[in-house]
């Protein structure tokens, strides 16, 4: 089957109404666009405004593989209740055991800028997920990790997950597409952590949203490739995590 003929596997969404249960029985819930600015609070044409921040990332200089494909900006919150507070600015730190490749690096990133974060379709997105994520798990307080992505094929070939299918070593993710121009690829793969099934889909539209339980399921997304001259994948990703961010030892040994 030639490139231009291959049809991307669809994604099933999960019902708003579904997505607690879905996260609790399955480890994953898919949302579309439309239930994702439902979800925040806030029209889809404000979260959309938040895009053109994807303009304006920084070149990634951690990559081991040597690649130049990935710019992107870091900036950490801690969560408690509706409120939400921006952390200082820290380096983003994973265990080699959920990150073989980057683990046990700190690695110190651009910061996501004010302009950015102070978008209402930035504030209700986050909040809002920090909600979902304590009906299915009340942590009291979430410390939460925004990444900012773009994965490009200057070079032929963009890796969303360089690491390969892995975990992130937190309670939850939300990976939501921010968009995606004159690419091939980039499909989505969940497996269970301790079984045999897995999941495939291509998120194609803006703003569709994919939430993980990372104690339950491991995800990948694969390589892109451009369709015509140089193409990209815009993603933000969040993570949520409680007890503290990675690599503060005074929570990890329970102090």
């Amino acid at each position: 089957m030639s490139a231009a003929a291959y049809s991307p596997p669809s994604p099933a969404f999960t019902p708003l109404e579904q997505v607690s249960t879905a996260l609790r029985t399955d480890g994953y819930a898919l949302l579309a666009p439309a239930d994702v600015a439902a979800l925040a609070g806030t029209p889809l044409a404000q979260l959309a405004q938040l895009a053109s921040a994807w303009d304006d990332l920084e070149l990634d200089n951690y990559l081991k593989d040597g690649g130049r494909y990935r710019r992107r900006r870091h900036s950490c919150f801690v969560q408690d209740g509706d409120a939400l507070a921006q952390t200082a600015h820290r380096a983003h730190w994973q265990s080699v055991e959920y990150n073989a490749l980057h683990g046990g690096m700190h690695r110190m990133f651009a910061p996501v800028l004010p302009a950015t974060i102070e978008q209402p379709g930035w504030q209700g997105l986050l909040t809002a997920l920090g909600r979902v994520f304590s009906a299915v798990r009340d942590a009291g307080r979430w410390y939460v990790e925004a990444h900012q992505f773009r994965i490009d094929t200057a070079d032929g070939i963009g890796r969303p997950t360089p690491e390969g299918a892995h975990r992130d070593g937190v309670d939850y993710v939300a990976v939501i597409l921010v968009g995606r121009h004159g690419i091939k690829g980039g499909e989505t793969r969940i497996f269970e952590a301790d079984g045999p099934n897995g999941k495939r889909f291509t998120m194609t539209e803006p703003w569709t949203m994919l939430l993980l339980d990372d104690a339950t399921v491991i995800h990948e997304s694969t390589p892109i490739q451009p369709l015509a001259g140089i193409g990209h994948r815009d993603t933000l990703v969040l993570t949520y995590r409680a007890h503290g961010f990675q690599g503060e030892m005074q929570h990890e040994s329970g102090a």
